[in-house]
């Protein structure tokens, strides 16, 4: 290698890790907000106080806010400086909103909120699903339901493949909307799914109705499907509601 480009490597390299300092102090400030370090309402510190209490440039710090707002995290104030915002204006679909809210992503407002919207959508995409989905999707969702048959007893997996089943379900609705919603409810999706199957001791029950669902699309026959979808919602209610009221006891 070259004088030249061993000069040009090295001159490059602290830009390439840029957007890395970026994502740790926008993930430092967004997890103190969700946090509550910083609560709703509140105005956060001066950018020259962020800076020395993180560590990096007012470049850095101004390029964090700004993603921390497309987020609902914090606005801008003229005269008045970076607001936090109230929880209810929070992108709570957002993957990294619900990781850095820790232990509060498992709020009974939350996971109650996710299961209402559930409620409205999927019972509605299994019936457009049994009358529109492919052999491909019915297969896909069905091979979801064999990774969740064999996952038994190791969560993490089991709910990937859960996690799988009801975004495939979705797009098999062959919905516009609804297609776009599994991706954009994803982990949303995936942290209600995980918190309802770590409460239930075993799965053969759900994994039993999410068969029958295929089976309904199989068979195209609407309301099972719709019917099917409604029994899974009420297993992951009443699995929720223990979970809720285990951590009402701890």
């Amino acid at each position: 290698m070259g004088v030249a480009e061993k000069a040009k490597r090295h001159v490059q390299r602290p830009l390439s890790r840029r957007p890395r300092v970026r994502h740790n102090v926008t993930a430092a400030i967004g997890k103190d907000i969700c946090g509550g370090r910083f609560a709703p309402g509140a105005v956060l510190p001066r950018e020259s106080d962020l800076c020395q209490s993180y560590g990096v440039s007012r470049t850095v710090v101004r390029e964090s806010l700004k993603v921390l707002e497309t987020k609902g995290l914090v606005r801008g104030r003229p005269r008045v400086g970076t607001l936090v915002c109230a929880r209810s204006e929070w992108n709570v679909l957002d993957a990294q909103i619900l990781e850095w809210m820790g232990p509060d992503v498992l709020s009974a407002e939350l996971l109650g909120s996710i299961l209402e919207a559930r409620r409205t959508v999927e019972p509605a995409a299994a019936f457009l699903a049994a009358q529109r989905a492919t052999a491909q999707e019915i297969a896909d969702l069905e091979r979801a339901c064999d990774e969740m048959a064999e996952a038994e007893g190791d969560l993490e997996a089991f709910t990937g493949a859960d996690t799988r089943f009801h975004e495939t379900l979705l797009k098999a609705s062959h919905n516009q909307v609804f297609h776009q919603l599994s991706s954009i409810i994803h982990a949303a999706l995936s942290y209600a799914l995980h918190a309802s199957n770590s409460a239930a001791a075993r799965h053969d029950e759900a994994l039993g109705v999410h068969r029958e669902l295929v089976d309904a699309l199989r068979f195209r026959d609407g309301a099972r499907a719709e019917a099917c979808s409604r029994h899974i919602l009420d297993l992951a209610a009443r699995d929720l509601s223990a979970l809720m009221g285990k951590a009402g006891d701890a």
